[in-house]
């Protein structure tokens, strides 16, 4: 495996570094590494295929509301 050294981190930068690490109960370097997997591996996704996995996820769920009732439930309540 290999090792990395990084420089000239700001203080702010550790001090937020530590707290998510003690958040995440890890160590600051397993902290990175996870943080660095994480924008390494990030993949911009099309809005069209996550689209159609939220109305796949929305006919399983049963829980569709149309616009016509959002818009209902935003004006109860108004003069």
């Amino acid at each position: 495996m290999a090792t990395m050294t990084i420089k000239n981190i700001p203080d702010e930068l550790y001090e937020e570094l530590k707290q998510r690490a003690a958040a995440n109960r890890r160590s600051i370097n397993n902290e990175v590494i996870v943080l660095i997997e994480r924008a390494v591996k990030y993949q911009v996704q099309d809005p069209n295929e996550v689209l159609e996995r939220v109305r796949v996820l929305r006919e399983k769920l049963d829980l569709y509301v149309t616009e016509d009732e959002i818009t209902a439930a935003k004006n109860e309540g108004r003069p």
